[in-house]
């Protein structure tokens, strides 16, 4: 069983490569075939055929680089991350989109309360996955202060 997960995962392997831009191409040389049971061709998986998978090799002078992705979801830049966070913010009822920019503070510019900015933070934890702490959440006033935080706790850059 163990072998077969291992070969599921070397099969998916070269999708995980991924250009960045900006830097030399991912450079993936034709995949060689090796057997994926240790134990000899065929025997342990109970199949006929010899199972094989792909093993990445690097061309030399190229660069790889190794980009992870859990989801199916697309990389966040910052201007992804504004855009959500905004977006979150226009949907909450209580806020009017007219008078709502990067810059507007949530409570003097847009008059919510502080029942109101846990509730948005609450939002933005469930849009972006993770659980941010009181002391931090206490902190974000703004939109473009909680793309920052956003932006920080995601390892985004640009």
């Amino acid at each position: 069983m163990a072998a077969r997960v291992l070969c599921t995962c070397v099969r998916r392997l070269p999708a995980a490569f991924v250009p960045l831009p900006g830097l030399p191409t991912l450079a993936a040389a034709r995949a060689r075939s090796t057997p994926c049971s240790p134990w000899g061709p065929g025997r342990g998986l109970g199949l006929r055929s010899r199972p094989r998978c792909s093993v990445l090799a690097q061309v030399p002078g190229g660069v790889t680089q190794l980009c992870r992705q859990y989801s199916d979801s697309p990389l966040l830049t910052l201007e992804g991350i504004q855009d959500h966070v905004l977006y979150i913010l226009k949907l909450y009822d209580k806020t009017d989109p007219e008078q709502l920019s990067v810059n507007s503070h949530v409570m003097k510019d847009l008059g919510l309360d502080s029942l109101d900015q846990v509730e948005i933070i609450m939002a933005m934890e469930d849009e972006f996955g993770f659980e941010v702490p009181d002391i931090d959440a206490e902190k974000l006033k703004c939109p473009q202060e909680i793309v920052d935080y956003v932006a920080d706790k995601k390892d985004v850059y640009e």
